[in-house]
């Protein structure tokens, strides 16, 4: 199923880099309206994807890219790694809740999709569910009029510092959620 991000149409590798960039630290307790996620999962993704996906539909409004298969990158000859399936969702939050609130319920979802992050020392992880937190728009660039807005700008939202610059599959996520105007 294939989805649009309801942002302008932007250039990814131009226009992403001239947001404002945020540490997660900075904006833990602003409270969050959309956010752009990518889910990841290397074990059993058909399974664990669709399972993530059902549970952020109770957070609210969801849009999805293609999912995508990459290598791990992390990968070598001598210890090769199985391939993750990624993809992007944009959620429009049914109700705001703060980078913090929005962290610890992906934690918690994460857990709920057996993800086990204790391995032993040179053991393949397997990961069943990783999401994380691209890019988010805070409340304070709402309206009372947002909802009849034809195009909200790009410029509203704020990206991860600490998942930029984004991974190529990353990238392509983001740049297929944003081809189409809402």
């Amino acid at each position: 199923m294939i989805a649009k991000l309801m942002m302008h149409k932007i250039s990814v590798e131009s226009d992403l880099g001239t947001l404002t960039q945020c540490v997660p630290e900075t904006v833990q307790t602003q409270p969050v309206v959309e956010v752009v996620l990518a889910l990841g999962s290397n074990y059993q993704a058909e399974k664990y994807l669709p399972l993530a996906r059902k549970s952020l539909t109770a957070l609210g409004k969801m849009r999805l890219s293609t999912a995508f298969q990459n290598p791990d990158f992390t990968a070598t000859l001598v210890q090769p790694k199985p391939d993750y399936s990624n993809q992007c969702v944009h959620l429009t939050l049914n109700t705001p809740m703060s980078l913090q609130q929005l962290q610890q319920t992906f934690k918690t979802l994460e857990g709920d999709c057996n993800r086990c992050r204790q391995t032993e020392p040179n053991q393949v992880r397997r990961v069943t569910m990783d999401i994380d937190i691209l890019m988010i728009r805070l409340a304070n660039t709402e309206n009372s009029l947002s909802d009849n807005i034809i195009s909200k700008p790009m410029s509203d939202w704020v990206v991860m510092a600490d998942r930029y610059p984004f991974k190529e599959h990353e990238k392509a996520g983001i740049e297929e959620l944003t081809e189409t105007n809402y």
